[in-house]
């Protein structure tokens, strides 16, 4: 079974063309490096018919709106070698990033249905 990597963030809608343009360059570094898919997604029917929504989960503020991304992997070592090689490639994160970092959800996940 594969391994993703999934994160959700708050951006502000005037931002996204810029986030976008960071986004292209990730999905370049992480394929680059053996990832088996890369997706950046941004809201577009965010009320929720059920459940919570994101808007109410990322606790959005007015003009923003929410990115939900993943990155898929064979398994969690790949992951991990992936994610080294992309890192040393990277370097150090940019300081203006185009969303607060403190409000990005992340965690790694073992793939339970293929």
């Amino acid at each position: 079974m594969s391994y993703v990597d999934g994160f959700v963030l708050a951006i502000p809608k005037k931002h996204l063309k810029t986030y976008r343009r960071m986004a292209l360059m990730g999905k370049k570094a992480w394929m680059k490096h053996g990832a088996v898919d890369y997706k950046e997604c941004v809201g577009d029917d965010l009320a929720a018919k059920w459940g919570t929504p994101f808007t109410r989960v990322m606790k959005l503020k007015p003009g923003e709106t929410v990115v939900f991304a993943y990155i898929v992997f064979k398994s969690r070592a790949h992951r991990d070698r992936v994610n080294a090689k992309v890192m040393k490639d990277m370097g150090a994160p940019p300081t203006d990033m185009p969303f607060d970092m403190k409000r990005m959800a992340y965690g790694g996940f073992k793939t339970i249905v293929e």
